[in-house]
Order: structure tokens, then sequence, then C-alpha cells
């Protein structure tokens, strides 16, 4: 395991078996951007990820 992978790790055994909508996520997002703006670029990249995971062949 990456060391960058410890908070997904955590993520995972924490809330894992929760079901949460993307509305709820891109909430959570949001306040996440409202404490660290300087993640904003990344936090975006990854959001339009999400959201074009489907129309890209590749994935």
């Amino acid at each position: 395991m990456y060391f960058t992978d410890r908070g997904l790790e955590e993520l995972a055994e924490r809330r894992g078996g929760e079901a949460i909508t993307l509305e709820w996520l891109a909430e959570r997002l949001r306040d996440f951007l409202d404490l660290y703006p300087e993640f904003e670029v990344a936090v975006e990249r990854f959001a339009t990820w999400l959201a074009r995971l489907e129309d890209d062949p590749e994935v």
C-alpha cells in the first residue's frame, strides 16, 4: 500500500458499509474545498473524472 492510500483505506474501513448519494459526496467535496481551497484543481479534476467515467472507453 502506498502512503497516499492510508486515507482511502481508513475511509473504506470506517464508512465502507454506508450508502451515499453523489449529491452527498459533492456537498462533502464543497465543504472540503471551503476548508482547503488549495486543493481545488485536484478536486475539480476528480469530480470531472467521476462525472465522465462511463464516457471513457479506456476505463
